[in-house]
C-alpha cells in the first residue's frame, strides 16, 4: 500500500500499535488505537491536534528541522508514544501505474519497476525511494497494473532524522491520500473514488481505484481563502471563530439575509470546483473514459469540509455524489462506541486514522 516500509523494515519484535502522525504545513494530528483486529472491539487510545509554526513546512517542504523537531518532542512528551506512522506531503509524490508480465518473480519486480523510474520521475532513480501496490486483477489476465509511488530520498531522510532528533521510530512513511483512502473508503469498494482533503491553506486530491492510490494533485486554496473572501462582506476585523461559524452554519446556502455571504464563497468555492473537474476530466480521458475506472464518488475531509451545503454543491456541479467521508469506516463501530472526537473536527483526522489503521490492515 505505498508505505515505504521497506526503507525502514519493522524489526521483528515490535508488536505496538503505533501512532498514526499526519504532519501538515499547518499542524500535527495524531490517533492511535487500542490493539484490536475487531472494529467492533477497538477504541481510540490517544488523540490530539498540535500547532505547527508558519514557516515550518511550505507545500510540504521542511524549511526549518529544528523547530519541527521542537514539534515532535511536544507530542512525544503528550503521549509518550515511541513508534509512529507518518504521513508525506503528496505535493512532493510522484506517481505512475505501470504492467508487468503476471509472470514476474516476486523479487525481481523491484528491480524491474527501478528501469520505469526514469521515464516517469524527473530525479535520478539513484536519489529515489519508491513503493509499489499490485492491483488487483482478474485471473485470466497476462498482466498486472502496478501502482508505483516515489519521493526524492532528501524528502523522506527530512522527516526520518525529524523523527529520530524527537526519539520517535518511524515504522513507515505513506502518501496522505493513501492514509485517507484506507479511513473512508469501505473495504469491499472497488470502484473509483476522488478524495477531496479540503484543507486550511490548500486542497489536496487523490483518486482511487481499488483502495489504492493512483493520482494526486493539490489545489491552492483551502478554508483560509473562503475567509478571505468572506472577510470582503462581513468585515476584517470578525475573528476567525466567528468567521468558521459563518462558514458552517451559513456557507453556501442562500438566505433571506445572507445572500452577500452566499456570493463570496460561492466565488471561492467555484474556483476550486473548476479545479476539481479539471482533475476529474483529465483523469477520464487518461483511462480511456474507462466506465470500470470512472469516477463514481466523491469524499469530503478535511477541516474546511464542514462549510455548509457543499456536498450538495458539487453533486450538483460535478454530477458525481458528494459527501463527507465517515473517517470511522474502517476504524470503529459507531454502534459499539462514541468517539471523544464530534463529527465536525473528525475530518480533520482523516490521515492520522488511516496511518494508524496500518497496523491492522
Amino acid at each position: 500500500m505505498l508505505s515505504f516500509s521497506h526503507i525502514i523494515p519493522t524489526p521483528s519484535f515490535l508488536t505496538m500499535p503505533a501512532t498514526g502522525l499526519d504532519i501538515s504545513d499547518t499542524s500535527l494530528k495524531y490517533i492511535s488505537f487500542t490493539s484490536s483486529w475487531s472494529k467492533k472491539e477497538r477504541k481510540i487510545k490517544q488523540w490530539g491536534d498540535i500547532t505547527i509554526p508558519n514557516g515550518v513546512l511550505e507545500r510540504g517542504q521542511l524549511n526549518d528541522l529544528a523547530q519541527l523537531v521542537a514539534v515532535l518532542k511536544e507530542f512525544k512528551s503528550k503521549t509518550n508514544a515511541e513508534f509512529v506512522r507518518v504521513s508525506l506531503p503528496e505535493e512532493r509524490a510522484y506517481l505512475f501505474e505501470t504492467e508487468i508480465k503476471k509472470s514476474t518473480p516476486s523479487k525481481e519486480v523491484r528491480g524491474l519497476l527501478e528501469f520505469k523510474l526514469e521515464e516517469n520521475v524527473p530525479i535520478p532513480s539513484r536519489d529515489v525511494h519508491f513503493d509499489y501496490t499490485i492491483l488487483p486483477q482478474k485471473n485470466t489476465n497476462r498482466s498486472v497494473s502496478v501502482a508505483v509511488a516515489a519521493y526524492a530520498k532528501e524528502t523522506i531522510q527530512k522527516y526520518y532524522e525529524a523523527c529520530i532528533e524527537a526519539g520517535l521510530y518511524p515504522i513507515s512513511f505513506e502518501i496522505e491520500a493513501q492514509a485517507m483512502a484506507r479511513a473512508v473508503i469501505p473495504g469491499d469498494f472497488t470502484g473509483a473514488v476522488m478524495l477531496v482533503d479540503f484543507g486550511r491553506t490548500r486542497t489536496g486530491v487523490g483518486i482511487a481505484y481499488k483502495g489504492v492510490l493512483l493520482y494526486t494533485s493539490t489545489i491552492d486554496g483551502g478554508g483560509d481563502y473562503l475567509s478571505q473572501a468572506l472577510r470582503k462582506v462581513v468585515g476584517q476585523d470578525v475573528s476567525e471563530h466567528d468567521i468558521t461559524i459563518i462558514k458552517n452554519t451559513q456557507g453556501l446556502i442562500r438566505g433571506v439575509n445572507s445572500s452577500v455571504v452566499h456570493e463570496a464563497l460561492l466565488e471561492a468555492v467555484t474556483s476550486i470546483k473548476d479545479e476539481l473537474a479539471t482533475r476529474m476530466q483529465y483523469w477520464h480521458l487518461r483511462n480511456g473514459n474507462s466506465a470500470e475506472r470512472r469516477i463514481s464518488s466523491i469524499v469530503l475531509s478535511g477541516g474546511s469540509a464542514n462549510l455548509k451545503g457543499l456536498p450538495s454543491y458539487l453533486t450538483e456541479q460535478l454530477m458525481v455524489p458528494a459527501v463527507r467521508g465517515n473517517v470511522w469506516e474502517n476504524a470503529l463501530s459507531l454502534t459499539e462506541t462514541i468517539p471523544p472526537i464530534d463529527r465536525q473536527h473528525s475530518f480533520g483526522y482523516a490521515t492520522a486514522i488511516g496511518l494508524a489503521l496500518r497496523n491492522v490492515s
